[in-house]
């Protein structure tokens, strides 16, 4: 039987996305470990073929409140070591970072809503972000950003965070933005409680903006997105 990805949930409303559906099309199975209403400190990487870390509004060393975090790190540095195929998402990416020894810390200035990063070129050569061109506009919601890790391969960085992006050996790989955002996730985001009081403390961000931009910005990210997450889920189906 061929093994599923693992995608690891921490709030209900930040999901896979349009992640899904590419992984579905690709024949992959997923599941979801949803540490929200699931605890377990038992992972096996080597009965997966793929790793997803997705975001979540905790940091990434909140162990007393959050106590799976450690956990996690830990499942991380297993797949790490049989070279799974990683993907860190926002909190994911920042959760790979600190597993691989650097620092993740609150940025001056959060970035939420639509922005350009910029690929350096070493994301020529990459597998993935190959696909993305110089400057491509992608959704943001991040307070937290990390330090390059020792060894990576740094892939994307932007005016208000030096680190956007990078790949550690073959195949694991963090993105502090969402590609895997849809319509319904962002009208959700920007509905959530806990986001909304988030935005109210960070003037500066003005959901309005965020709104009128979406339908315009929202395809042409969903384009690079599907090119991206083929690509991921064609390391996975390598291991499947």
């Amino acid at each position: 039987m061929p093994k599923p990805v693992l995608a690891i949930r921490h709030v209900e409303h930040e999901g896979l996305g349009a992640l899904a559906d590419v992984l579905t099309r690709a024949g992959l199975e997923y599941r979801y470990l949803d540490l929200f209403s699931a605890t377990t400190s038992k992972f096996n990487p080597r009965l997966y073929c793929g790793l997803i870390v997705l975001g979540g509004p905790m940091n990434a060393d909140e162990f007393a409140r959050y106590p799976f975090l450690a956990y996690e790190r830990q499942w991380i540095r297993a797949a790490l070591d049989v070279e799974l195929p990683i993907l860190g998402i926002c909190l994911g990416s920042q959760l790979l970072a600190r597993t691989l020894g650097s620092r993740v810390e609150a940025k001056p200035v959060k970035e939420i809503g639509w922005y350009p990063i910029q690929c350096t070129p070493q994301s020529a050569d990459d597998p993935l972000f190959r696909h993305l061109g110089d400057q491509p506009t992608v959704f943001q919601w991040h307070g937290d950003g990390f330090e390059l890790p020792p060894g990576a391969v740094r892939l994307a960085g932007s005016k208000l965070c030096t680190q956007q992006a990078f790949r550690y050996g073959p195949s694991a790989y963090a993105l502090q933005f969402h590609l895997e955002v849809t319509a319904e996730m962002i009208d959700r985001w920007l509905t959530e409680p806990g986001n909304c009081a988030e935005l109210a403390a960070a003037p500066y961000i003005k959901e309005a903006e965020i709104r009128r931009r979406t339908p315009d910005e929202l395809p042409r990210m969903q384009a690079l997105a599907e090119k991206v997450f083929g690509e991921f889920a064609t390391l996975c189906r390598q291991r499947a």
